[in-house]
């Protein structure tokens, strides 16, 4: 456990322990609870204006020309769209744009403001019924299968499209051999460079023209994994080079999102500036816009999960923290593996004095939030909250057991 006045991996100006409580956007969490309920989700959403002047102030740094899009799957919510769209002018460089997969998304990024010439569509497994809704719209979309390719072009010929691609070099968090997107193993995602030359035929053939490459390669990417960055996209350049020799009109280089954020002990805030010279060291040749589409980044260090504790029980040699809330609101441990710091509200920085088990109330065995967990003396009735829970967890809230979703609060300005 951090010290007192040691600044915690979750702790920001929006988050933060004040004489010995929980604050968020300068508001008592615990107060917070009782006045709206539990479940809760709570936003301090200038956090996210900051994370967003961090990046942009990193590329703009770096000599970079830059678009920064919002991976819309992480955080959708319509408070947070409107916040992200008041920083600046659609046409001004600080606007962020949103980078979406689904047909769903893109309607919902139209029905909450976004002109569709701001966003970006990147989906796998796409089905004509989905090009039928989204390529109708002056909507950017990036392909990243050959069928693909041959599906969009049979239905609308004469498209300006991107082409997702694989280096077969990815970043992702304690995996060595790469990401979920692009490693050693084949993934689902992104065309390899065996199948360029066929992805350019099938291009040609139904007139489509090629602006944009796009790869994402990283995901909870840190300073220790920079390096893996740094290959994937030095062996992406020769790809796009040869894109470029053959007469595309590349005006875009998309390096996709994946980088982390902070929230547990030992964790240090990526190196924006050494991402960004990466960036720039190996892509600079092509004179070219450079894409990031970061959802954990900007969203995930802007939100707390609190949950009631409802039950405080000895169980043989473990004492098991109830809390009021599942995995049906909550996934990352889940779906990720990604654990989440616990923090006492009313007592956030109080001497972690036990060994604990913290558990949800869906009807499985492993809705388990924690396990051997080092928590401070707890009562039933307390509140607690889930720190760093902004990306990637309201989004894909379920019914599962008919347990409810939670409630959500966003606060523009601190107090």
């Amino acid at each position: 456990m951090a010290s007192k006045t040691a600044p915690r991996a979750w702790e920001s100006a929006g988050i933060r322990v004040s004489e010995g409580r929980l604050l968020v956007s300068g508001r008592d969490a615990e107060d917070l609870a009782r006045r709206h309920g539990t479940p809760l989700y709570v936003t301090d959403l200038q956090r996210v204006g900051e994370k967003t002047r961090m990046l942009q102030d990193a590329l703009s740094g770096a000599g970079l020309r830059y678009i920064i899009r919002l991976a819309l799957k992480a955080n959708r919510q319509p408070a947070l769209l409107r916040f992200l769209r008041g920083l600046a002018l659609p046409e001004d460089p600080p606007s962020v744009g949103l980078d979406v997969c689904s047909p769903g998304e893109v309607l919902h990024a139209l029905a909450h403001g976004w002109r569709p010439e701001a966003i970006s569509f990147t989906g796998t497994n796409v089905s004509d019924r989905d090009f039928d809704v989204i390529a109708p719209l002056p909507v950017h979309i990036n392909v990243d299968l050959l069928s693909q390719i041959d599906r969009l072009g049979r239905r609308f010929p004469g498209r300006t499209i991107g082409l997702r691609i694989n280096p077969r070099v990815g970043a992702q968090g304690d995996r060595e051999e790469g990401s979920f997107y692009s490693g050693v193993k084949p993934t689902k995602f992104g065309i390899y460079r065996e199948d360029l030359e066929r992805a350019l035929e099938l291009a040609r053939a139904h007139g489509l023209v090629l602006d944009t490459v796009h790869l994402h390669v990283a995901n909870c990417m840190f300073d220790d994994k920079l390096p893996a960055f740094d290959a994937a996209l030095e062996a992406a350049a020769p790809m796009v080079r040869f894109l470029v020799d053959r007469g595309c009109p590349i005006k875009e280089i998309n390096v996709g999102g994946g980088l982390g954020t902070p929230a547990l002990e030992g964790e240090t805030p990526l190196d924006l500036s050494r991402f960004a010279g990466i960036v720039k060291s190996r892509l600079e040749e092509f004179d070219v816009v450079v894409g990031v589409e970061p959802g954990e980044f900007l969203v995930n260090d802007s939100t707390v999960l609190l949950a009631e504790v409802i039950t405080v029980e000895q169980r043989l040699d473990t004492v098991f923290i109830g809390l009021d809330v599942g995995w049906n609101v909550l996934c990352d441990r889940f779906v990720y593996g990604r654990d989440q710091e616990i923090v006492l509200c009313r007592a956030a920085d109080a001497a972690r004095t036990n060994v604990v088990t913290v558990s949800g109330h869906i009807n499985e065995g492993d809705d388990l939030f924690a396990e051997d967990y080092a928590f401070p003396q707890v009562v039933e009735c307390d509140i607690v909250a889930i720190m760093a829970a902004g990306g990637y967890n309201q989004a894909q809230m379920s019914l599962h057991c008919l347990r409810p979703h939670a409630e959500a609060v966003c606060f523009w300005e601190r107090v």
